[in-house]
């Protein structure tokens, strides 16, 4: 089964107008119905569903794919735009849809015209959720060491093994799962679209985690699941190179999310300091305070600067991994830099859950662990500069 072109590399020149409306919708989305109640319920770890479904039928959860197949026909540039703007609002939504982008990429990357035919309409516009099955225990920054195998039996694939630290883990609709089907290494490993209802698939308890109450994150455990061979993505060992693929994407998107929860949580030490009052005067009035919302803003619009011209080379079909890799790295220490001083800067009222300056303190330090740890995002970016290191 020889897969059809994907989507062509190159994308489409954003038109002005029609990215102003888009991201109108998408603010007035964000601040009417995701920002007011996004507090209580991180707090009471309720996962968002219905907002989801909202943004399927607004046609958010396809942006950057074809139209053909129920995408918005964007370009990755005003993708991330988008994304930034629900991550200021929640994280856990702006986190939920670069993750059910991910899981769609796969399929609409390197599956072949008859998959992307059945399955990506629904999955870009059906109210769908994915999640990208990578990790596991024992490989997380060295994915290509994974152990979950897929065995050919006949027609199908009989697929065994634990995936781990999975995003939308219990809740997803489909996987794309990356598994073993020959010899050690990445060259071994295939892709597979595996959906939520088939025999042998069960979720483990969620994690407990720091923050990002709201995004279940879970052990997905493979117990001889059963797939037809027509839900094989790309060819046999195709696999770990249509993951790595994704992953420049994922980066960006998460670069994206970044951004945006380092500016809501500006926007929430700017506010607080020209209200609150010390010494007869607003606290604002401080030289230390003004130079530690200056360096903040500064780290805001550089890293929106940033993932935005990676961007605009992920449009122009040019390689981007490592200026993907340099706006995971930047923009995800950036967040925690914005947040952990917003949180100074707020001074007991910061540390305390009465405001959510702490909880956005607690999820940027999951921005610089997932799609890979910023110190292997250092890897990449070396790696391009100066080769891969000597061998003992």
């Amino acid at each position: 089964m020889t897969p059809a072109p994907g989507p062509l590399p190159t994308r489409p020149t954003p038109d002005a107008g029609e990215t102003r409306a888009l991201m109108e919708l998408v603010r007035r989305l964000a601040e009417r119905e995701i920002r007011p109640v996004a507090d209580e319920e991180e707090a009471a770890g309720r996962f968002p569903r219905e907002t989801f479904r909202t943004l399927s039928e607004l046609g958010l959860l396809g942006l950057p794919y074809q139209s053909e197949h129920g995408g918005g026909d964007q370009p990755y540039e005003v993708y991330l735009q988008v994304l930034e703007e629900l991550a200021a609002a929640r994280l856990t939504v702006g986190l939920g849809v670069s993750v059910h982008s991910l899981a769609c990429h796969a399929l609409a990357r390197h599956g072949t015209k008859e998959q992307r035919a059945e399955h990506l309409s629904a999955m870009l516009g059906g109210g769908l959720l994915g999640a990208y099955c990578l990790s596991e225990p024992t490989a997380g920054s060295d994915a290509a060491d994974l152990r979950t195998r897929a065995v050919r039996d006949g027609d199908d694939w009989v697929i065994t093994g634990t995936k781990a630290w999975i995003t939308h883990g219990g809740i997803a609709d489909f996987h794309t799962v990356l598994a073993r089907t020959g010899g050690p290494g990445a060259r071994g490993i295939t892709a597979f679209l595996v959906p939520r209802d088939v025999p042998g698939l069960q979720a483990a308890a969620p994690e407990r985690k720091m923050g990002l109450n709201g995004s279940p994150t879970a052990q997905l455990h493979f117990d001889g699941v059963r797939v037809p061979d027509d839900r094989r993505l790309g060819e046999e060992g195709q696999g770990f190179r249509i993951a790595l693929d994704a992953l420049d994407g994922g980066r960006l998107g998460i670069a994206a999310c970044a951004v945006g929860l380092a500016r809501a949580a500006l926007d929430e030490a700017v506010a607080f300091v020209t209200d609150r009052r010390q010494f007869g005067r607003p606290v604002s009035d401080f030289q230390g305070v003004r130079f530690a919302l200056a360096d903040a803003a500064t780290a805001v619009e550089a890293g929106r600067a940033l993932y935005l011209e990676a961007a605009r080379r992920y449009d122009a079909g040019e390689p981007v991994s490592r200026h993907a890799a340099m706006a995971k790295l930047f923009c995800t220490d950036a967040a925690m830099r914005v947040t952990t001083d917003a949180v100074q800067l707020m001074g007991g009222y910061g540390y305390t859950a009465d405001f959510p300056a702490e909880r956005y303190m607690r999820e940027a330090k999951m921005l610089q662990i997932v799609e890979g740890t910023n110190q292997i995002q250092r890897v990449v970016i070396s790696r391009h500069l100066i080769g891969p290191p000597e061998r003992d």
